[in-house]
């Protein structure tokens, strides 16, 4: 279902997002910071897509459908995009591990992930989150 409601409340939800990554990152849970920084991404990813008529696939990392769908976006959402790209397959990619470690040679998360690695989630989830606010603003 496309909808701008759908899109708005999707905004809400980031920034409530953004503000527990504050939290986590202040406690030091670098793990969860990537994990949460991923979620907050993929919402608002799905909620642009969802807001220029898109119904987004069911999967965590839809930024190559926003890509195929840039058109439909203001400019500065194909520079970052292009900009982000190899970091955006990255954090999707980091999600699994950010929570359950690699099991299969037991480690675990917090010897996967430090302070470097969370303080990049969250520059990524910050530049697209304030990309979405924006393109929620212009539109109304």
């Amino acid at each position: 279902m496309t909808s701008d409601r759908i899109a708005r409340g999707y905004l809400q939800e980031a920034q409530t997002r953004r503000i527990a990554l504050d939290a986590l990152f202040g406690a030091r849970g670098y793990p969860a910071v990537v994990r949460e920084s991923q979620d907050l991404v993929e919402l608002v990813l799905k909620g642009a897509l969802r807001f220029v008529g898109v119904e987004p696939p069911k999967r965590h990392d839809v930024h190559d459908v926003v890509q195929h769908f840039i058109d439909r976006f203001p400019e500065e959402w194909l520079r970052a995009l292009t900009e982000l790209s190899g970091a955006l397959t990255e954090l999707a990619q980091d999600r699994a591990p950010a929570f359950y470690g690699k099991e299969d040679e037991d480690i675990p998360p917090s010897e996967l992930f430090g302070e470097d690695d969370a303080r990049r989630a969250m520059a990524i989830a910050d530049r697209l989150l304030d990309l979405y606010a924006r393109l929620l603003r212009e539109k109304r």
